[in-house]
């Protein structure tokens, strides 16, 4: 029998999907910002976003944003997206941790912008899965003040036509998309199943 014992982890990243979130910032470029913490139900998604950085306070100012999903090829750029950001000065708790700003985010990790059809910010031509999406709520919880809950509504989805079945929906075999496990970066392992709806 398997025992358990309590532990205290620092992180709870206990495997998701990374996404680069585009925002709006206040001279009409786009920022860019990885996360790790995000879910969707229908066309509700819900996004975990630090409030001392770029994305969180250009979604206070301009409430659109893009949701790009890159696939586990894209690691290595996100990885480098990590160390950015778009605020300047930067934020004392972030230089502390070894971040730096820049203001062409694109440029500097070697993406492409694509202009969106719905919302400002641009999107990520490199990234197969794009939602763009509208702001609805933005909450801080009491509990964890240095952290927004960000509900969204997606408004257009886009994919990369290799992803897109016949019945005009992702093709869970081609779609690989990038996990963030416990601080390391995974793609998906073998398929196990299929959910009775599929």
């Amino acid at each position: 029998m398997n025992q358990h014992e309590i532990i205290n982890p620092s992180i709870l990243y206990y495997g998701t999907p990374v996404i680069i979130l585009s925002t709006l910032n206040e001279d009409g470029s786009t920022n860019l910002s990885p996360l790790s913490s995000s879910w969707a139900l229908g066309d509700c998604l819900v996004l975990g976003i630090g409030t001392q950085g770029k994305a969180y306070e250009n979604l206070c100012h301009h409430p659109e944003c893009v949701i790009n999903l890159p696939d586990d090829s894209m690691w290595g750029k996100v990885e480098a997206l990590g160390r950015l950001t778009g605020s300047s000065p930067v934020p004392e708790v972030k230089e502390q941790m070894g971040y730096t700003f820049c203001q062409d985010k694109f440029r500097t990790v070697g993406l492409t912008s694509q202009s969106s059809v719905q919302v400002a910010p641009d999107k990520i031509a490199e990234c197969p899965l794009q939602i763009e999406a509208a702001v609805q709520y933005i909450r801080i919880p009491e509990h964890t003040p240095n952290m927004a809950i960000v509900e969204v509504k997606a408004v257009k989805v886009h994919a990369h036509s290799h992803l897109i079945s016949d019945s005009n929906k992702i093709d869970p075999k081609q779609w690989h998309p990038l996990i963030y496990n416990f601080r390391h970066y995974y793609g998906l392992g073998e398929r196990q199943g299929e959910n009775f709806r599929a």
